[in-house]
């Protein structure tokens, strides 16, 4: 900062003083105009019974930040019904990160001319992108051509690291090289930039569901009928059909996805590790599937998370408090994105089943009420 924003912002620290929390040694923290930090309470939710492909059984519990009374306690009645029937199961489907640079042309001729020019310099582009981190793996890369320009969607496998800025680092290199190379040739780029909006990147699309950006997961249990009217306060049918419900409500509103509320599990696990918040807006789209055997009276679920944008290295995860929370998760150091991914969408689940349960038994407004203002019930009519 120079000295004249400093004469501004200094006069800020006394008023901000009271919230910021200790701030302590905050010179290793990469963000501008750093003061300190904004305290957010942290619950604890679980365990949960959880299994997944280098996950034993075994009961994971969930740090979530968050603001939100209800929210931990929900998750963890959620838990608790699952745990009685056998524990949640995940499997990893894919794991990609995008970026999508844009070239310009003179004319849509000359657009189409270069797109299909692109298997040319693939394997050399691919080259010149994983020379910029041995963590970063080339995937793919597709031309879309828009009017006069080409917008190349690019993919890449970046290890543990959630890879946003990864992949930028790595395409601007690429593609600075693919443009020198270009220069004095037929394919004449009038201009160019690193990202033209298809790559998704902290914005909910269609390109998040069709094309994973993050890790793609399922995670899966099934509820007895006991279980349900034990733990959930509803028989297993009662929360079959409203979940039928909720789907019905949900195409006549245009809504994006299918589930409960399964972005604040997403938002408050991302906040305690480290994530970059802003991800949620492409990991929120998730869809929840019921299936009701009306033999056996079990309600299976499924839960399926095209794109979480999650990593346990790099960004945020390295400080102090969020490395701790990745510990409690049984997912810090290597080898753990996935598992990561995974218990995000297992406590997810867990949620959604129990926030479902709670407007099937019409409790919803009750327990908020309860746990956010500390009032014991709130007056029913005669019905």
């Amino acid at each position: 900062m120079g000295p004249s924003y400093n004469k501004l912002f200094r006069p800020l620290l006394s008023e901000l003083n009271p919230v910021v929390g200790d701030a302590g040694d905050i010179s290793h923290i990469r963000v501008e105009n750093c003061v300190g930090f904004v305290k957010v309470p942290l619950g604890i939710t679980g365990p949960l019974l959880v299994t997944g492909p280098d996950l034993p059984l075994g009961h994971i519990f969930a740090p979530l930040a968050t603001t939100e009374a209800a929210l931990v306690a929900s998750c963890s009645r959620g838990c608790k019904a699952f745990n009685l029937c056998g524990g949640l199961k995940f499997e990893i489907i894919g794991d990609s990160m995008s970026r999508a640079p844009v070239f310009t042309f003179e004319t849509p001729k000359e657009a189409i001319d270069f797109a299909r020019f692109i298997p040319n310099i693939q394997e050399q582009f691919a080259k010149d992108a994983e020379s910029t981190s041995r963590h970063l793996k080339f995937q793919m890369m597709t031309p879309h051509i828009i009017g006069s320009s080409v917008h190349l969607f690019i993919s890449y496998h970046c290890g543990d690291a959630s890879g946003q800025n990864m992949v930028t680092i790595a395409t601007q290199k690429a593609c600075d090289e693919l443009r020198e190379s270009l220069r004095g040739g037929k394919h004449k780029v009038k201009h160019f930039m690193i990202e033209g909006q298809l790559a998704s990147d902290k914005k909910p699309s269609w390109g998040s569901v069709k094309n994973c950006r993050g890790v793609e997961v399922i995670t899966w249990g099934s509820l007895s009928n006991q279980v349900c009217e034990s733990v959930l306060g509803c028989t297993s049918s009662s929360l079959y059909t409203m979940c039928n419900i909720w789907k019905e409500g949900g195409i006549r509103n245009g809504q994006f996805g299918d589930n409960g509320n399964t972005a604040n599990i997403i938002a408050a696990i991302f906040i305690a590790t480290g994530q970059d918040a802003a991800s949620v807006a492409e990991a929120s789209w998730t869809h929840l599937v019921p299936e009701y055997d009306y033999a056996t009276k079990d309600l299976k679920f499924s839960l399926y998370c095209p794109s979480l944008p999650v990593g346990t290295i790099g960004g945020g995860t390295g400080y102090e408090s969020q490395q701790a929370c990745l510990k409690l998760m049984k997912c810090a150091g290597p080898g753990k994105k996935g598992q990561l991914a995974g218990l995000i969408a297992s406590f997810a689940l867990a949620l959604d089943i129990s926030t479902g349960a709670a407007l099937t038994n019409n409790t919803f407004s009750e327990s908020h009420g309860r746990l956010a203002r500390g009032v014991d019930s709130l007056p029913r009519p005669n019905l």
